[in-house]
């Protein structure tokens, strides 16, 4: 059964968004270049979502035969959520709510072709939320070492905006090591 994201997801050609859509009429179905694909969501962004994240990262690379990716894999889509709940919770720890009533939400994608793993998080969050800035957190700060966790267990990591559409994507390239169960010989 083929998965389609939603319409307001397409992404400029060339960029780690764009190179995994083809515009079909006038909607973008997943049809990658990459022969493992696998797309969760929308889950709305509460509290709820990075732990349904880490279980969905566990049984996809465990059907795809890549456990050994999982530990990684997981901490990643679960700082890349969390970014996302945080961002869309609003004074007091409630959800934030659009200006129509609608939870923002966040769409989850994986893409392998074996050698990589390609992590995927789509949002529809307004920029004025902010965007993705890696910072240096102090020794007694609660947050802001997600994207520095990204960062160090990944080969690159970025996010793009889409064009017409208020919400991004922020993803994460990791690569398979030979020997790695699923690995091609």
């Amino acid at each position: 059964m083929a998965r389609t994201m939603p319409a307001e997801l397409g992404a400029r050609s060339g960029s780690a968004v764009g190179s995994v859509l083809v515009a079909t009429g006038a909607d973008n179905a997943i049809a990658p270049p990459w022969p493992l694909s696998s797309i969760l969501g929308p889950l709305g962004a509460l509290p709820t979502a990075p732990g349904l994240a880490r279980r969905y990262i566990y049984v996809v690379l465990a059907g795809w035969d890549l456990s050994a990716m999982t530990g990684d894999a997981e901490i990643i889509v679960s700082e890349l959520t969390t970014n996302v709940v945080m961002a869309a919770t609003g004074p007091g720890g409630m959800p934030a709510y659009d200006d129509q009533g609608r939870l923002p939400v966040v769409w989850l994608r994986l893409l392998s072709d074996r050698h990589w793993l390609l992590i995927q998080a789509w949002d529809n969050l307004p920029e004025v939320l902010g965007t993705p800035v890696a910072r240096r957190a102090g020794p007694d700060d609660e947050t802001g070492r997600g994207l520095e966790i990204t960062e160090s267990l990944s080969e690159q990591w970025g996010w793009e905006t889409v064009p017409g559409w208020r919400g991004k994507c922020v993803w994460a390239l990791l690569r398979a090591e030979p020997g790695t169960p699923g690995f091609p010989s």
